[in-house]
C-alpha cells in the first residue's frame, strides 16, 4: 500500500457543515455562529481552542457560505509583506468587474506582534477583507485590543471522545476520502483508546489512525479484512504521544495542580506537574504566564522577589525555547513554591475592585485634585493638601486620600509572613500615627470653639 500524499486529516476535512462533528454550542442550530454561516454574512471573528478542534475547516466553510475569496497565512511563516500581498489581492477582487469579498484567515494569529497585527487591522475596518483568526492561546493576553475590539471571539472546545470515534469509524468506511478502500476495521476498544490518546484533537485521532494502518501494512497483516486492535494503537504510540488523558487528570485540572502545590509549598509536587504539562504537550509559555499569576496572588509582598523571578524565566523561556528555557520556570517554580505565602494583595485587590464598581464615580476630593490655573486654585482645588516631603519621615499623619464616603476603608492587611511582617509593622506605626493625629485635630477643633465669643 503506497500511503496518500495528502494526509488523512486533510482529506477528511468536512466539506459541509452538516459534516463537522462537536462545537454544538457554536454550530447546533440557533446558536450565534450557524446563524452567521446560515445568512451567508461575513464578519470578523477569532476562533479560540484547542488544537485539532476545527478551527481551519469553520474558516474555509464560512468563506465557501459567503462565496468569499479565501487566503490563508500563517502567522508561524508569514510576516508583514505577505499581509500586504493579501490586502492588494482583497483590493483587487473588490474592484473587480464582479466585485468578490475576501476572507484572509490566519492560523496561530497569536504569534503576530502588534505591528504585524496592526497591517491589517484598517482594511478590516473599511470592509477591505473579513478577518479570521484561530489561536490557541487566550485572545485577551494575545491579541492587541484594537484587534479584539472588531472581531467576536468563538471559543471552541475539545472534541467529545464519543465524536472522535465516529470521525475514526467514518474515515475507516469512507472510500473516496478515507481508509474505505482498504476494507479495516477497528475493534471497539481500540477505537476508544484511540479517541482517549487523541484527547480532544481530531487531527491527532486521524493521523494516529493512519499510522495504525501503516503499521499493519508494514507487518504484512493490511490484507481486506484485518483489523485494528489494543495491540496496533499501542505499538503506533510513542513518547510524543503522551498529552493531557482525559481518562485521568484534564488540562486545566492538571494547571490547578501545578498552581496549589506552589501555593501549599510543596516544591517536589510542583515540580511534577510543571514536567507533567511540559511532556504533555503544553506551550511552556502559558506555564510562564501562570506562574507570573501565581507569585503575585499567591506570595505578593511576602517576598517581591518571587514576581521578578518569575518574568524572568517567562523571558528566559522566550528567547531560548525548549528544552533549554525550561530550566528556567522549573528554577521559578521550586522559588514560588518555597516563598513565604501572602494573599493579601489579591483580596486588598478584589475589594478594591468590588468598591469601585458599588461606589460609581465619587469625586476626588479637593485637597487631592491637581490646580494648573488660577481658576482651579480659587474653586479650592489643591488647597490645604499636605506635601508628605516636607512632614516628619515624609509622612502626613491623619491625612485622607480617600473621597470621603470610603474614608475608612482598609483594603490592604499584611499578613506576619516574609517581608509583609515588615511591611505590617510600619503600617501599624503610620496607623498609630494617625490615630494620634486625630485626636489632636479633635482637640484642636474643641479648643478653637471653646474661645469662640458668646462661648
Amino acid at each position: 500500500m503506497t500511503p496518500p500524499v495528502v494526509p488523512l486529516a486533510e482529506r477528511m476535512r468536512p466539506q459541509r457543515f452538516e459534516d463537522c462533528l462537536g462545537q454544538p454550542q457554536l454550530l447546533a442550530p440557533g446558536r450565534p455562529l450557524h446563524q452567521a454561516l446560515a445568512s451567508g454574512h461575513l464578519h470578523s471573528m477569532i476562533l479560540w481552542g484547542p488544537p485539532g478542534t476545527g478551527k481551519t475547516t469553520l474558516a474555509r466553510l464560512v468563506a465557501s457560505a459567503a462565496q468569499a475569496h479565501f487566503i490563508q497565512l500563517s502567522a508561524v511563516l508569514a510576516g508583514v509583506k505577505d499581509v500586504r500581498e493579501a490586502v492588494a489581492e482583497a483590493q483587487a477582487l473588490r474592484q473587480g468587474l464582479v466585485p468578490q469579498a475576501t476572507l484572509l484567515f490566519i492560523d496561530e494569529v497569536h504569534r503576530f506582534n502588534k505591528a504585524q497585527q496592526d497591517a491589517f487591522l484598517p482594511h478590516v475596518e473599511d470592509g477591505t477583507l473579513t478577518f479570521i483568526g484561530a489561536t490557541t492561546e487566550n485572545p485577551s493576553f494575545a491579541l492587541n485590543n484594537a484587534l479584539l475590539s472588531r472581531a467576536r471571539v468563538y471559543v471552541l472546545e475539545a472534541m467529545a471522545a464519543e465524536a472522535l470515534e465516529t470521525l475514526i469509524r467514518r474515515a475507516l468506511t469512507d472510500t473516496e476520502r478515507g481508509l474505505g478502500q482498504l476494507g479495516l476495521t477497528i475493534e471497539p476498544e481500540a477505537c476508544q483508546q484511540l479517541a482517549r490518546v487523541a484527547d480532544g484533537d481530531a487531527r491527532r485521532a486521524l493521523s494516529l489512525l493512519e499510522l495504525a494502518a501503516q503499521w499493519l501494512d508494514a507487518e504484512e497483516t493490511g490484507a481486506t479484512g484485518a483489523s485494528i486492535s489494543t495491540s496496533v494503537v499501542e505499538a503506533v504510540l510513542d513518547a510524543g504521544a503522551r498529552r493531557f488523558d482525559k481518562g485521568g487528570d484534564t488540562f486545566y485540572d492538571q494547571i490547578s495542580a501545578l498552581h496549589k502545590s506552589v501555593r501549599g509549598s510543596a516544591p517536589d509536587a510542583a515540580l511534577y506537574w510543571l514536567a507533567r504539562m511540559i511532556d504533555g504537550g503544553c506551550d511552556p509559555l502559558y506555564l510562564a504566564r501562570r506562574l507570573v499569576r501565581i507569585a503575585s496572588e499567591d506570595i505578593g509582598n511576602a517576598d517581591p522577589r518571587a514576581l521578578e523571578l518569575a518574568l524572568n524565566a517567562w523571558e528566559s523561556m522566550q528567547r531560548l525555547g525548549s528544552p533549554e528555557g525550561e530550566l528556567a520556570l522549573a528554577q521559578a517554580t521550586v522559588y514560588l513554591a518555597c516563598a513565604p505565602k501572602s494573599n493579601a494583595v489579591y483580596l486588598a485587590w478584589k475589594q478594591a475592585q468590588a468598591d469601585a464598581r458599588a461606589q460609581g464615580s465619587l469625586p476626588v476630593p479637593a485637597h487631592l485634585c491637581n490646580a494648573p490655573t488660577e481658576l482651579l486654585k480659587t474653586l479650592g482645588k489643591g488647597a490645604d493638601y499636605r506635601y508628605a516631603h516636607d512632614e516628619p519621615d515624609a509622612y502626613a499623619a491623619g491625612e485622607c486620600y480617600f473621597p470621603e464616603p470610603l474614608a475608612s476603608r482598609h483594603y490592604y492587611q499584611p499578613v506576619a509572613r516574609g517581608l509583609e511582617t515588615r511591611i505590617g509593622e510600619k503600617l501599624a506605626r503610620l496607623a498609630e500615627r494617625d490615630r494620634a493625629a486625630d485626636v489632636q485635630a479633635r482637640y484642636n477643633n474643641l479648643a478653637m470653639t471653646s474661645r469662640k465669643p458668646g462661648r
